[in-house]
């Protein structure tokens, strides 16, 4: 009976050992980082700017001035329409070329899954593949080993 009952104990307590192992396991695994993730895309954007009608305005002014310098009668007329057609689409152009916008915009699959995409002024460091950490809510990345 003594022989059964060591049998018992040593079976009890591989069980205890095995159910201690196997909660400790989890408690090993590498932590994950809220902050990291992998560079999925790094393109550069450039948006073209919106006119707001003021550099037609103006050229469409300064067009019609210089046409009117040009010829006399009729010929002073259509110089100066032709004039402030052509300044008005020049100053428009202008305008939209000066209110352009450029930037840098990279996406990153965060490690808990999701997807996030953040633009930059200038080209970033990383490239394409390589795990990155969020620095400062974003506005900088650090390249993490892997």
């Amino acid at each position: 009976m003594s022989a059964n009952l060591g049998r018992i104990a040593s079976a009890a307590l591989a069980a205890l050992a095995l159910a201690a192992m196997s909660v400790a396991a989890p408690a090993l695994a590498q932590k994950t980082c809220a902050d990291c993730g992998v560079v999925k895309t790094i393109r550069y954007v450039e948006e073209k700017g919106e006119g707001t009608g003021l550099g037609a305005v103006a050229g469409g002014v300064v067009g019609g001035v210089i046409g009117h310098q040009f010829g006399s009668g009729r010929g002073n007329t259509v110089a100066t329409i032709a004039g402030a057609g052509g300044g008005a689409y020049a100053g428009h152009q202008i305008e939209k070329n000066a209110k352009k916008k450029s930037y840098w915009s990279v996406d990153i699959r965060m490690d808990g899954g999701s997807t996030r995409t953040f633009t930059y002024t200038s080209k970033p460091t990383v490239n394409e593949g390589e795990r990155v950490k969020l620095v400062d809510g974003g506005k900088r990345l650090a390249l993490v080993a892997n």
